[in-house]
């Protein structure tokens, strides 16, 4: 596990004293409160720097002591949440992802359906934390991913309209080589990027995405001979022909980090990046474009978009209390939307929460767009068997795959294998 350590200082007010722990957290105390801290246990690492100052300010201004403890870039934070669970180191107030990641926490979340903010949640992102009736958890933010491309670079190489198809797609990219840009920076080393991301894509362009995991998970359905997964495979076969040498060893940090630089015109990311690439390349002219695997405009002109994780509050927390408060501050301050909309640069989950146009970037405007033309697809790992262990055993085939150790009827029949056995299937081989 990589935690990240935040480097802070002392802060004002009530004679507050921030410290790092041993454990590599950042905690603040109140001199003057006994009580123990509310723990804050964080996925996100692009927003800790952020959300430390956020949580300092609410000490300052209640005086309730916080600690947070953010998992780093490479860390597991489904199961480091496990394995705190297990040790007896619960969170008050932590983060789950819906449908069956709910399913997964349930007996451990309080029911925050009379909370203020639960009325204000965007339609998109409320299914997902839902069940019964009841709502579990508040979004942190909409997100959407799909290339990212370099505006400069694409009118460099003479491009004027952004590709939407896949044989549009691939003139783009011949057009660029031909202009010596290289047209992708593919991050393949990271298990999510694959096997969330790029692995969503084949299934949500299905016709009836939801319909088709429950037909794939009861058995009535399989992944292999699936016409979209086969040409979900050309797009793969795209990128990297027209990426650079070793996508297998290209982390998330180098590629932000190599297409920021311009040394690439196109990344598979998500709008979570504004924040590094504000810092790396200041005004940097991005946009984005869908994943297309085939030529119908009509359905490959749509973005993934959804919402990654809810902040839950355990219910048997003798901070319960202080958790709930903690997000009806953040949902109605004028602190809590400045860490959203300004600090964290997230897109908001919560209509109460206004965004003028600009204020996010480029990034954000485009995933507010597509969300207002309904040109959207949804994020739909949540809803697989086993969810990330599912999802991380695909990404292993992926890589195999990408690395020409596997092709792909052994990939496919290898994804048919892994759906089996998360819903007890037992067999000797693929099939």
């Amino acid at each position: 596990m990589l935690l990240l350590t935040i480097a802070v200082t002392a802060c004002g007010g009530r004679n507050g004293v921030v410290y790092e722990s041993d454990a590599g957290r950042t905690q603040v105390e109140d001199a003057g409160n006994s009580g123990r801290p509310l723990k804050i246990f964080n996925f996100k690492v692009e927003m800790a720097e952020q959300l430390n100052a956020l949580t300092q300010q609410y000490q300052e201004e209640t005086g309730v002591p916080i600690e947070l403890d953010t998992c780093g870039g490479g860390c597991d934070y489904s199961a480091e949440l496990k394995t705190r669970f297990n040790s007896g180191d619960k969170p008050d107030l932590f983060f789950v992802a819906g449908y069956t990641d709910l399913d997964l926490w349930e007996e451990y979340l309080e029911d925050l359906s009379s909370e203020p903010w639960a009325e204000e949640i965007q339609e998109l992102a409320r299914p997902a934390t839902m069940k019964d009736g009841r709502i579990y958890g508040m979004p942190l933010a909409m997100e959407g991913w799909g290339f990212i491309y370099n505006k400069t670079l694409f009118r460099k190489a003479g491009i004027e309209t952004p590709p939407v198809t896949l044989s549009g797609l691939r003139a783009a990219a011949e057009q660029l080589q031909a202009a010596g840009i290289r047209p992708f920076e593919n991050g393949y080393v990271e298990w999510w990027v694959l096997g969330n991301h790029l692995l969503n894509t084949a299934f949500a362009l299905q016709p009836d995405p939801a319909e088709f995991i429950d037909e794939v998970s009861s058995g009535s359905a399989k992944l292999t001979g699936n016409s979209i997964f086969d040409s979900w495979l050309d797009l793969i076969d795209l990128t990297l022909e027209y990426g650079q040498a070793a996508p297998l060893q290209t982390d998330y940090y180098t590629q932000v980090m190599h297409f920021a630089k311009g040394q690439a015109a196109m990344m598979q990311q998500g709008s979570w990046t504004q924040l590094q690439l504000d810092k790396l390349a200041p005004g940097l002219d991005i946009g984005f474009l869908p994943m297309p695997v085939n030529d119908d405009s009509a359905k490959m002109d749509k973005l993934q978009i959804g919402v990654a994780n809810y902040w839950v509050v355990l219910k048997n927390s003798v901070m319960k209390e202080e958790a709930k408060a903690f997000l009806r501050w953040l949902a109605s301050s004028e602190a809590g939307k400045k860490f959203v909309v300004d600090d964290a640069r997230l897109i908001p989950a919560l209509k109460s929460i206004p965004v003028p146009e600009g204020r996010l970037g480029p990034l954000a405007d485009d995933i507010m767009s597509y969300m207002k033309a309904d040109k959207t697809l949804p994020w739909l790992w949540q809803r697989y068997p086993g969810y990330e262990a599912t999802t991380s055993q695909m990404s292993v085939q992926m890589q195999a795959y990408i690395g020409g150790q596997i092709g792909r009827e052994k990939l496919l029949a290898e994804f048919q294998r892994i759906w089996e056995s998360a819903r007890g299937v037992t067999h000797d081989s693929p099939e």
